[in-house]
């Protein structure tokens, strides 16, 4: 008879959108969090470097099943550059490579070629990624002094806007599509304009449908005080799962549709005004999942929460 293991922690379901804090690793806030709240589930959305701020949304229990939408999202940030000088790492972590003179440009001569770094483009990752190579993360074969060559990837830049520029500091606004290295971009942008360059800060302002104002403050605790304090700080800012999926209309089904969808089969519901993802929630306002609404008008099922989390809503 094999008698299956007891999970560790607590069932709990929803999405804490957290303001990382600089010098904190991506994984080293989740892990902090997870044991904060004795969660038995948690998963983040897409590391940050550990230079940078900001929207790190952790999905916990059954709102890890649409982590993946997280993590293909776009993304906006603001970074500030700084110009005349190029790092090993592209950012202020790295050492020094090459120091040259900045140019005296004017703002329009700076929005000229911003206008290059806009749109569809290329780019070849940092070797200081978390991309992995043959399942070791890039980035430690960099510190290893290892390079290895990587391919292109394609990206969108949405918006690119200069904020400020003092010389030699730019600070500039991007909203980009997954995949995205802002550390590449600055790089690119200092090539451009003749002196080099390198990210001072990064803050990630959006993530998908999160923002700053979602987020809640990460404090570290050290005893079982701090702990409780903590967990109830972010209990109390804990959202529903569907929060991450809230950019999909919603369709409301009835009794019967509701049934048959839990059971993973295509219903139709019309009249429906367009193809494409959507919210399903059943007849008592609860949240089952995301469906596909197809071009005959039927809507199947795409990613559903399980029948025992439903049942313990």
């Amino acid at each position: 008879m094999v008698v299956a293991r007891r999970k560790k922690g607590v069932p709990l379901d929803g999405v804490l959108v957290v303001d990382k804090p600089q010098d904190w690793t991506s994984n080293a806030v989740l892990q902090k969090v997870k044991y904060a709240l004795n969660a038995q589930k948690a998963g983040h959305t897409g590391a940050l470097d550990p230079l940078a701020t900001g929207v790190l949304p952790l999905c916990f229990g059954e709102a890890t099943k649409f982590s993946q939408l997280l993590l293909d999202s776009d993304k906006e940030y603001v970074t500030c550059a700084y110009l005349g000088r190029t790092t090993t790492t592209s950012d202020a972590e790295g050492d020094i490579i090459t120091e040259s003179p900045v140019p005296d440009l004017s703002i329009s001569e700076l929005k000229n070629i911003l206008k290059q770094f806009r749109g569809n483009l290329k780019q070849i990752p940092s070797m200081y990624s978390a991309l992995k190579h043959k399942g070791t993360p890039l980035y430690k074969l960099a510190r290893q002094g290892i390079e290895v060559e990587r391919e292109a990837r394609d990206i969108v830049i949405h918006e690119l806007e200069l904020l400020e520029y003092t010389q030699p500091y730019l600070r500039l606004r991007v909203l980009c599509s997954k995949g995205t290295y802002i550390r590449n971009l600055v790089e690119d942008i200092g090539e451009v304009i003749g002196c080099g360059a390198h990210v001072a800060e990064l803050r990630r302002t959006r993530c998908g449908p999160f923002a700053l104002e979602d987020s809640v403050s990460f404090t570290p605790f050290e005893d079982e005080s701090g702990r409780q304090i903590a967990a109830e700080r972010y209990q109390q800012r804990l959202l529903p799962v569907d929060s991450s999926v809230r950019q999909f209309p919603e369709i409301l089904l009835d009794e019967a549709n509701t049934g048959s969808i839990i059971q993973g089969r295509t219903v139709k519901i019309s009249p429906l005004s367009s193809e494409g993802r959507v919210r399903l929630y059943s007849n008592e306002r609860r949240f089952i999942g995301l469906g596909e609404v197809m071009s005959d008008g039927t809507v199947k099922p795409v990613r559903l929460l399980n029948v025992s989390a439903l049942s313990a809503e």
